[in-house]
Order: C-alpha cells, then structure tokens, then sequence
C-alpha cells in the first residue's frame, strides 16, 4: 500500500523531493523488516525509478544502495552502466560487482568511471593491470595511492611507460618501497626527457646542449641508484639498463671512476657472459691481457680502453680507498690521472673521451667543493652550539 501511493506520488513530485523519496524507500528496502510483498513491490518501485529522467534521483539510488551486499543485482548494474557521476559511488563500494564487470567499466568508461573503479578496497590484480593499460593519468594515480590495490610488477612499469612524465605520477610512484631498481631507472629515464624538452623549448639551451646536460644527469642517478642496489638486484637492473641501450660505455666508466666496481664487473659479466668472480680475477690481476681480452669481448669502444686501463691500475693501487663519498660520487683525483693519461695520447679518435673526461672532472670538481662547503657550515654550526651551550 505505502509502496502503490510512492507511486502515485513520484509522478508530479519536483526531482529534489523525489530523490529525498527514493533514499528513503531504497533505506527502507535495505534495512527495514518489509514482508515478502511489501519488498517485491519495493524493488519493483526501485526499478522503475532506473528510468526516471533526473540524475538526482538516480545518483541519490546509487548512493543508497552502492555499498550493500544485499541490493538488486539488476539495479546495480544498471546503475554502474549510467551516468560517470551515478556510476562512480557503485564502481567504488558495490560488493556485487565481479572484476570481469569492472575490467569492462574501465574499457568503456571516461576518467571518473576510471578512477572510482581504481579507488575500491581490495582491488584485484587483473583489475588494476586493465587502468594501468588503458586507463586515464587520473585513475593511474588514485590506483597508485590505494594502498589495498594489488598491483603487479608489469603494471606498474606499463604506468611508467605512459605517465612516467607527468610529476603527479612520478611522486608516489618513488615513494613505493617495493620499486624495483629498474622501475626507478626508467622514471629517472622519463624525467630527463622531460627536463630536456622543458629546457629546449624555453631556449634556454639549444636541443643537444639540453639533451647531453640531461643524459649525463641520469647517468649520475643511475649510478647513485646502483650504489644502493642490493647484491641479489644488480644483475636485474644491469639486464634492464642493457636491454633499453643505457649500458653504455660513458656510464660503466662513471661507475668506474666513482668507484662502483661492483657496478663495472657486473656489467662487463652481462656483457661477455661470463661469472662475475672471472670478471672480478681478471681486472684484478696484475697483466692488462686478460682484461683487454674481456674489453674486446665487451663491444666497448676502443677509444675507451686507455681511460678503463689507467682507472683500473688507480683501483689497484688503492686510490678509491681515501676518496670520498662512497660508490656514487666522482673522484676527483682519479679523473685527473685517467685525463692526464688520455691526454698524452695521440688525438684523432680519443677526443670525445678528452671531452668526456674534462666534464667529468669538472662536475667532480664542483661535487667536491659543495661537499666542503657543506662541511664548513656544519662545523660552524657546531662552534656556536658548543658556545651556546657553554
């Protein structure tokens, strides 16, 4: 009866009094004692008001019965194939929606369907790999910040891969602890693009000027990125860098020359197929025969050989021992010899290494004066702390 005269009401009623209605009546169907009949004909009316030409009314149906495991199942998914504003509470909260409804949702659907599918508790794998794939830069980042979404190692890469350029996805996408190593270098990749074209475009340097400045910036993070790489991930990251043609010449010579020997045996054993610890026997002993053999095996540049062999006998002679910073900063001293040994060699082909040399010893000259600056205001900081104090 309360049913028959909701009907008879709803016809002329104004749409912000009967969206009012349909929450109460969808409230009521959900979580009041009705009998059988009594809810046959609430569902019925809930039905029907599917139809109803206001996005009031049914937005205020979605609302109602989006997060309720007992609410129609044709309703639901009526309401998930409506307007993005109506669809978006359902995709997010429904229980009754199975990931074959959702992968669908996020194929036909514009960003907001998109991203209210991304938000949902518990977002299943194949799920989130669908908006990773096809879905909006939007939705990309709302998947990333829901912490409950599983989300495989390929999605992630694939959202580098179409978004890695954009700073909003980039910034939770390098506060994720379980990034691999590879990931990290492919968003260090993306960013360099960027800062290039930014810089290009500005004219602020013409387009080789800003694309060598930040190539040779991405090498630095590369190899900074490695010094902090675990053992058993070293391998992985080098594959990743030699399959994307980062494995360069010019970055295992910076690794060298920061002292990343790890790095530089790891990548000399990608490159020759050979076990690390032959590598490692090999560029430790004495001769330079067998580590010229490696070299040639390698496909480096022959024009790299005097530069490699000259940081080499420093590393054996223990110069990396007293240098500072660790594995991921230039040393300074040891650029200098290498470039003093290079230098004295006929010109003709070793001429871009002279040039390469003269801007890495450069750049390790202005690390090594920051990095004294730094100590001095830390030790002036000190004085008057201890003043302060006594």
């Amino acid at each position: 009866m309360i049913v028959r005269h909701f009907l008879d009401w709803v016809r002329t009623a104004p749409p912000g009094k009967r969206a009012e209605a349909t929450s109460a009546l969808a409230r009521a169907y959900l979580y009041s004692d009705l009998s059988a009949d009594d809810a046959a004909a609430a569902e019925g009316a809930l039905l029907m008001l599917l139809d109803d030409p206001s996005p009031l009314v049914r937005r205020a149906l979605a609302d109602a019965l989006a997060a309720s495991a007992s609410a129609p199942p044709a309703i639901v998914l009526a309401l998930a194939g409506d307007q993005p504003q109506i669809a978006a509470p359902v995709l997010a909260l429904s229980p009754l929606l199975v990931d074959a409804d959702l992968v669908d949702a996020v194929a036909t659907g514009n960003p907001t369907v998109q991203a209210a599918i991304a938000s949902r508790a518990a977002l299943p794998r194949s799920v989130a790999a669908a908006i990773a794939e096809i879905g909006s830069a939007e939705s990309c980042l709302v998947l990333l910040e829901n912490s409950n979404a599983d989300i495989a190692p390929s999605s992630i890469d694939r959202i580098v891969e179409r978004h890695g350029h954009l700073a909003a996805i980039r910034e939770p996408l390098l506060a994720r602890p379980d990034l691999a190593p590879a990931t990290r270098v492919a968003l260090l990749a993306k960013l360099s693009e960027t800062l290039a074209g930014f810089v290009a475009g500005r004219q602020w340097l013409d387009a080789d000027h800003a694309q060598r400045v930040a190539h040779e910036a991405c090498e630095k993070a590369m190899v900074a990125l490695a010094a902090n790489t675990p053992a058993a991930q070293m391998r992985s990251l080098i594959r990743h860098w030699r399959g994307s043609g980062q494995l360069t010449a010019g970055l295992m010579l910076r690794a060298l020359l920061s002292g990343n020997v790890v790095l530089f045996e790891e990548a000399l054993a990608e490159l020759t197929d050979t076990p690390v610890e032959r590598v490692a026997s090999l560029i430790h002993d004495r001769g330079n025969a067998g580590f010229r053999a490696l070299f040639d095996q390698a496909g480096l540049p022959p024009s790299t050989y005097a530069a490699f062999k000259e940081a080499i006998a420093a590393m054996r002679e223990g110069e990396f021992v007293s240098a500072s910073g660790g594995a991921a900063r230039l040393k300074r001293r040891m650029i200098e010899r290498v470039l003093w040994r290079c230098e004295n060699e006929a010109l003709g082909e070793l001429a871009p290494l002279n040039t390469l040399l003269r801007r890495l010893a450069t750049e390790a000259a202005r690390e090594e004066a920051r990095l004294f600056c730094d100590e001095l205001v830390a030790e002036r900081f000190a004085v008057e702390e201890q003043d302060e104090a006594a």
